[in-house]
């Protein structure tokens, strides 16, 4: 297992440094931050030099992605154009956005696959048939249409709860944009799940268990989900990142000032600085996500060991 860890980490680094080299590309070489800075003002040419000079522009692409890649290890993810540290900007985001991510895949794992065990335990019947158009129907739905009939019913009609999300973002307050931000992925839980516990209700282990009269909560828990979570875990896992980045419209919906909103405020004015060093650690989070699915696959299944 050690041996795999350190093979796996150290298969990272070159992905770490391929992703980012390929966001850093793809928002400095394709616009111009000192223009962006200024808008519609044509900048003193005087100005415009010692700017790109402050900020390292005035060097090759190639010089400029290894300046940033010393100093985001010295913890230095450069400034924003508003003066502030990105940082900074960090600290406040991301313990909200992952506040909102843990409400999101906590309604992915306890009713995603609650229902998905339901269905597939009750494989074409009308409790299958409903769950399944009402997936279809959540995955149909924009989430952005979603947000915004869920926040009109229960946060302007019913009023039980806000319908925007106050800046220190509680957890109650998040219960609601969670709901939002998971609801797509929620569904195909439900149906990922349902279709593994579907095709290993005829292995022939859990004709066994059966069998030998085992009761069946525990033929169900211990013998027939455990097996088939392993897909479901793949999902949930690379989820993490996805619902950590695609928060965008959600945080817009509930004016949710995590990573999400700073993304979209960053691209809508073209703030380098900030997109690049928040889209840098949300690659690391799906690499460290993905390392640590890997590793539940042993916990679930103990037949699989990794040399």
């Amino acid at each position: 297992m050690g041996r795999y860890v350190i093979r796996r980490l150290l298969q990272m680094i070159p992905v770490f440094i391929g992703s980012t080299f390929l966001i850093f590309f793809m928002v400095y070489a394709l616009g111009d931050p000192v223009s962006a800075l200024f808008g519609d003002r044509a900048p003193d040419p005087a100005t415009a030099a010692q700017i790109r000079h402050d900020l390292y522009l005035d060097h090759s692409l190639g010089a400029q992605y290894l300046h940033y890649m010393k100093n985001i290890f010295t913890g230095d993810f450069g400034t924003a154009f508003s003066g502030e540290s990105v940082i900074d900007l960090m600290k406040h985001a991301f313990p909200v956005t992952i506040r909102l991510t843990i409400v999101a895949i906590l309604f992915e794992i306890v009713i995603g696959i609650a229902f998905g065990v339901i269905t597939g335990m009750k494989r074409g019947k009308p409790v299958d048939t409903g769950v399944l158009l009402l997936t279809l129907v959540v995955i149909s739905v924009p989430t952005f249409v979603t947000g915004y009939v869920l926040q009109y019913i229960f946060g302007v009609q019913l009023k039980w709860t806000a319908s925007s999300v106050s800046p220190s973002a509680p957890f109650n307050e998040l219960i609601l944009p969670g709901l939002v931000l998971a609801l797509v992925s929620l569904a195909y839980v439900t149906r990922l799940t349902r279709t593994s516990i579907a095709e290993n209700t005829r292995a022939d282990y859990v004709r066994t268990a059966v069998a030998k009269g085992l009761p069946r909560r525990r033929v169900i828990t211990r013998h027939l989900l455990r097996n088939s979570l392993i897909p479901v875990v793949t999902f949930i896992g690379t989820d993490i990142g996805a619902l950590m980045g695609g928060a965008i419209v959600t945080e817009r919906i509930f004016n949710i000032h995590g990573v999400g909103y700073n993304l979209y405020q960053g691209i809508l004015r073209n703030n380098s600085p900030t997109v690049v060093g928040f889209v840098t650690v949300l690659v690391l989070v799906f690499l460290v996500a993905n390392l640590l699915v890997d590793l539940l696959y042993a916990v679930l299944d103990p037949r699989i060991r990794y040399a």
